[in-house]
């Protein structure tokens, strides 16, 4: 089902019914989960032409919470997000491609600590509904695996058994809900 042609137009994210987690292997055994709760954005939607669509994000980096204040403020020092020199994460998309029905991948430039890489996100739209106060909602979930250290959060310690305490592979996880401007 390709989207609607009612559905063009800006639709920004619902920070309160978002999403922006992660997870990463701690001490090679245990999964540690966060979020980041300070999640902006928008999406700009041509469900006629997609390669006019255009996403932008904004993360407050020291709106990082894994439910642990002193882990938590370890990741907000220079040693990983450096949220007083980088106070912001931020995400554009240079190109939106549907793959299939329901499913895209988003293309763009996910910057961290001042450094930009190219990535691609496989997304799937979850539907659109009306909710009670007339809002139309949209939903869109996906997530993708990333090498931390490509961006600079290369902080480390060796184990005994000769693995390190943080994996440099982090697996973003995105659920948003999105509501269209009127």
């Amino acid at each position: 089902m390709a989207l609607a042609p009612e559905y063009a137009g800006i639709w920004d994210i619902d920070p309160s019914h978002s999403r922006l987690g992660f997870s990463t292997r701690h001490a090679m055994v245990a999964r540690v989960r966060g979020a980041f709760n300070g999640l902006r954005g928008e999406l700009h939607l041509d469900p006629e032409s997609m390669p006019d669509s255009a996403v932008r994000v904004r993360v407050d980096a020291a709106s990082i919470d894994t439910r642990d204040g002193n882990r938590d403020n370890h990741l907000r020092s220079a040693d990983f997000f450096d949220v007083e020199r980088y106070p912001e994460i931020t995400f554009a998309s240079t190109s939106i491609d549907e793959i299939e029905d329901d499913n895209f991948i988003v293309t763009g430039d996910l910057t961290i600590r001042d450094v930009t890489r190219q990535i691609s996100l496989p997304l799937e739209f979850v539907g659109v509904e009306r909710d009670p106060m007339g809002a139309l909602r949209a939903g869109v979930e996906g997530s993708r695996r990333i090498d931390r250290k490509d961006w600079g959060v290369s902080w480390n310690t060796p184990l005994d058994s000769g693995g390190l305490l943080v994996s440099d592979k982090i697996t973003l996880e995105l659920e948003l809900s999105l509501v269209k401007r009127q």
